[in-house]
This record gives structure tokens, C-alpha cells and sequence, in this order.
């Protein structure tokens, strides 16, 4: 009886991850057993991550208004997050280039059915005059009406599958008008109204990178990515500093003294997400044929390392609930608020995104510190888009995209009115805890230690 109390006890110790010391013959105490609780690196990590860091990232970009692509407020906000990278460690800091509109800068699938022309990409983008499709709601260039959201497909019919199986948003269940603030007059804050003023012009385009080079597999990355362009004439806060500020403080821990992983990590703050994915599409035509290729040969070094997964964030902080039936909104966070974490059923890596789904969501019941996680199966109109059909893709949010904010749930979204000074503490804590769900998630998959 005591053998199988001790053959229990020491399984139950090892079902924990406790680390177990056994007595020796000569301790007099044969059915003892000591088990010491070994510290969690990855807590530790997760532990880095706090609130008011995280605002002061997110004030830092508001400070750039709403960081339109093709505005010189654009380009200083993408100079400006380089700095911060440099500051955190990250001493290979990158940028890539592109041109848009350009093909180069577009879904190729759907250059080849418009002919390869003028177009500019995923969200069925035409600039020069005419409307620009955003990569989350409908948008038109400066001085244009504001857009009219369409009528959402009828479920199971040729458009809403043809959606699907692209990846685009089938928005089902309105509740609520959705669309893009054109009108600079709209915002209150003079201020604002003069830092937004430029409208968008065509031409050169950059963003900004930096990656955490592995230890043991360099030739292997995960990435961790982010848009930093934003629409509506306010601060573009939640729609998307609240990602791109997440990605950078993720950075920040990454390269923190001491820390390391077996395969590399690639932090991404796309541009250009608003006007069709742009930014993502240009990373993947430009490098998707370059994965795991040692330049120069025998240096041990992989300018584009073998694509393992890719996590986006996107919008991560309002989470009030669906419109009431009057069309006013909860002024206050929901009880039921969660990190959504979406994968692409209509993907062709389906089975591996679903994988990497619930991959994050194990690691989210384990460290996050005030909000659960949930998983679901639409990502869409976002800058994991371009990449689901070439590796494990998700997106990280804080509502359902498809469904929930294209229904109106977000007032804010691609408003004036998504300022900094609009969230509560509840709201930016939401947006810290999709952070320690994607630190906890990408620290257990690329072997990240912390060594003091």
C-alpha cells in the first residue's frame, strides 16, 4: 500500500511539472517524497508585461494621429517605432519596401483576375479617384462620401461561399451601420483635425521589423505581427495601436537580458493594412521564396527563416457587447469580454492553423491574469489573410471580425472617436492580457528561456 501511495504521489508531482527529489536508502524516511516547485520562466516573462508600460506604447503612437498610409504622419510613426525597437535591444532592425498601388503590393490571385493593372490587393483596393476598399470596412479616399456598408451575402449562397473560401468577410447578422469617417470636421480636437489633414498620395511605402534569432533552429521563425496604419481622423488607439503596441512590448521582453529561443521570432508592424492588406501582401510576394536559404552560404544566418506560424493582432481592446435594440452601445465593458483567437476554416492549412489555435488558447488558461480566451473558425480581413495558405495563420482580437464588429459592436471603429482618452483601464487591460496570451503561446513554442 505505501509503494502505490508513493507511485501516485510521484505521478500526481509530475502531472504538475514539479520537479521530484527522492529520499535516499539512507535517510531512514523510504516512503517520503519532497517535491519543490520549479520557477516557470515563462510566468517570469509574462510578469514583464504591464498595464502602464503598455499605455505609454499606445500613447506614443496616438501621438502620430491615425497614421493613414502614404501621410507623412505615417512615415513618422514608422521611424518612430523603429527607435523604439533599437531602444529594446533589437539591434537588426529591417524595413521592408514597396510601391503602392503596385501588383507587387497586391494578392496575386487577384491581380491575375483583373488582369495585373493598377490594382492595389486583397480588399479589392482602386485607387486613382475611385473607391478604396479597406481590409476591414469599406473605405474611400480623403473627400469622398462616406462608404455605405453592403448588404451581407444571404449564408450558403455562391457569394457568401466564394467569401468564405477567400477569406473575406461574410458579415453576417448587422445590428448595427459600419463604415469609414472621411470627414476631417468630424473630429472635435483642432489639434487632431490639423495632424490628419494630408490626405493620402500613392507612392513608396516602408515598414518596420526586427527579429529575435534563434539559438539552435535560426533557420526556423514564427511571426508575430501587427498593422500600425490607421483611418477614421482620430488616434487610431484600438484599431491598431492596440496591436502594434502589444507586438512592440512582446519585442521589448524578447530581448531583455538573458532571454532566448530555440528558433527564431519575427516581430512585424505592417502597413498599409487598410487599404487592402497591402503591406502583408508585399512581405509574402517578396519572400515567401526565400524561406530557410542561408545567405551567405555557411554565415548561419537566414534572412527569411522558414515561415513556422504567424500570429496577428488586430484590434484588441473593445469588448461592450452588440448593439442594444434602440442602437446604443454598452458604455461599459461586457461581463462575458474575452480574447478571441480566430483560424481560417476555408484555409488549405486549416488543420495546422486550428492546431496553433488552441495552442494559444492552452497557453492562455494557463498565464493569462483577468480574461479567458476562446478560439473560433473566420479569421478574416486582416494581415494574416495573405499567409493562411501558406503556414499556420491566426489572429488574435478582441471580438469576432465577421461576425461581431462588422455587426457594429465597435462604435469606434475607423471613428474619430478612437482616441486613447475613449478606453477605461478595463479596456487596455483586455488588450495586456491578448499579450500574455501571444508571450505565453509564441514563448512554448519557440523554446524561449530566461536566464538570470
Amino acid at each position: 500500500m505505501k509503494h502505490t501511495l508513493l507511485t501516485v504521489a510521484i505521478a500526481g508531482v509530475l502531472a504538475t511539472g514539479a520537479s521530484v527529489t527522492t529520499p535516499s536508502a539512507s535517510s531512514g524516511q523510504a516512503g517520503a517524497v519532497q517535491a519543490q516547485v520549479a520557477p516557470d520562466p515563462i510566468r517570469e516573462l509574462v510578469g514583464h508585461l504591464e498595464l502602464e508600460r503598455y499605455k505609454a506604447t499606445l500613447q506614443g503612437l496616438a501621438q502620430f494621429g491615425d497614421r493613414q498610409q502614404g501621410t507623412k504622419r505615417n512615415r513618422d510613426a514608422v521611424d518612430w517605432i523603429e527607435a523604439q525597437l533599437k531602444s529594446y535591444g533589437c539591434a537588426n532592425t529591417e524595413r521592408i519596401t514597396y510601391m503602392y498601388p503596385s501588383p507587387e503590393a497586391s494578392d496575386p490571385a487577384a491581380v491575375a483576375r483583373q488582369g495585373g493593372a493598377g490594382r492595389a490587393g486583397a480588399g479589392g483596393a482602386a485607387e486613382a479617384g475611385g473607391g478604396q476598399r479597406a481590409g476591414g470596412g469599406g473605405q474611400r479616399v480623403a473627400g469622398a462620401a462616406p462608404a455605405t456598408p453592403p448588404s451581407p451575402p444571404v449564408p450558403g449562397s455562391p457569394e457568401w461561399v466564394r467569401r468564405s473560401r477567400e477569406g473575406g468577410s461574410t458579415q453576417y447578422g448587422f445590428r448595427g451601420r459600419t463604415g469609414v469617417n472621411n470627414n476631417l470636421e468630424s473630429q472635435a480636437n483642432e489639434k487632431l483635425r490639423e495632424l490628419n489633414a494630408e490626405p493620402t498620395s500613392p507612392g513608396e511605402r516602408q515598414q518596420v521589423f526586427c527579429t529575435k534569432v534563434g539559438v539552435t533552429r535560426p533557420q526556423e521563425m514564427y511571426i508575430i505581427g501587427a498593422h500600425m496604419d490607421g483611418l477614421g481622423k482620430g488616434e487610431a488607439v484600438n484599431d491598431d495601436g492596440s496591436g502594434t503596441a502589444l507586438v512592440m512590448e512582446i519585442a521589448r521582453i524578447m530581448h531583455m537580458p538573458g532571454v532566448t529561443s530555440d528558433v527564431s521570432i519575427r516581430f512585424i508592424l505592417w502597413n498599409n493594412e487598410e487599404s487592402g492588406l497591402n503591406g502583408a501582401w508585399a512581405y509574402v510576394n517578396q519572400r515567401v521564396e526565400l524561406q530557410g536559404i542561408e545567405s551567405p552560404r555557411g554565415s548561419g544566418r537566414y534572412p527569411e527563416p522558414k515561415w513556422l506560424g504567424m500570429i496577428q493582432h488586430d484590434m484588441m481592446m473593445w469588448d461592450h457587447g452588440m448593439p442594444r435594440a434602440d442602437g446604443t452601445l454598452n458604455p461599459d465593458q461586457r461581463p462575458e469580454a474575452d480574447v478571441n483567437i480566430e483560424f481560417q476554416s476555408a484555409s488549405r492549412f486549416v488543420d495546422q492553423s486550428m492546431k496553433l489555435a488552441f495552442a494559444f488558447k492552452a497557453a492562455a488558461d494557463a498565464y493569462t491574469t483577468h480574461y479567458p480566451a476562446a478560439v473560433g473558425p473566420h479569421m478574416t480581413n486582416t494581415d494574416s489573410r495573405p499567409f493562411q495558405d501558406r503556414v499556420a495563420a491566426i489572429s488574435l482580437r478582441e471580438n469576432e471580425r465577421g461576425m461581431q464588429t462588422g455587426a457594429g459592436w465597435n462604435p469606434h471603429w475607423h471613428q474619430p472617436t478612437d482616441l486613447f482618452a475613449t478606453f477605461s483601464d478595463r479596456d487596455f487591460l483586455l488588450g495586456l492580457n491578448a499579450a500574455q496570451v501571444t508571450l505565453s503561446g509564441v514563448a512554448r513554442l519557440a523554446g524561449v528561456k530566461a536566464v538570470k
